[in-house]
């Protein structure tokens, strides 16, 4: 299904002539044929699923955010915008992301469901997250309100 969108977006963006999701979805494209290669080592022969695409995508957002930061730090402003430009063409294939309260909800729902009762459990229900809600959210704060729900704070 993803994999449809990028090609449709390629084909809109060529009509449109726009040029920055042009090159981003290009890029996106790109580093999923990466990943395609990647995995056919581990003899994953038909390409990543669709979860580990919205992670990829998840992960090109992270990167240009980190790069907006430094690019604004040194003062070069138009490629920090080139940086905001190209997450809004990402973005556009993610799921809405969950807020931090509905993510507190999904942890607290999978904690009881696993049985996870210390922070041991941790990658139990780390794993069941990203089967669950791949995309949808940000894994690096979930990693904290775990480590919360967990240590009984």
């Amino acid at each position: 299904m993803l994999r449809e969108r990028f090609n449709e977006a390629l084909k809109e963006s060529m009509k449109a002539k726009d040029q920055r999701a042009l090159s981003t979805v290009r890029m996106v494209l790109a580093k999923l044929k990466d990943k395609d290669i990647e995995a056919r080592g581990k003899g994953v022969t038909t390409g990543i699923e669709e979860g580990e695409i919205l992670a990829m995508l998840q992960g090109m957002v992270k990167q240009r955010q980190e790069s907006i930061a430094l690019y604004e730090q040194g003062g070069r402003q138009e490629l920090a915008d080139q940086e905001r430009e190209e997450i809004q063409v990402i973005e556009r294939f993610l799921p809405k992301q969950m807020s931090e309260s509905e993510s507190l909800e999904a942890i607290k729902a999978i904690i009881a469901e696993t049985g996870a009762a210390s922070v041991k459990d941790m990658g139990k229900v780390m794993a069941e997250l990203r089967a669950r809600y791949a995309g949808q959210m940000d894994f690096g704060k979930a990693s904290g309100l775990i480590k919360q729900q967990l240590s009984g704070g």
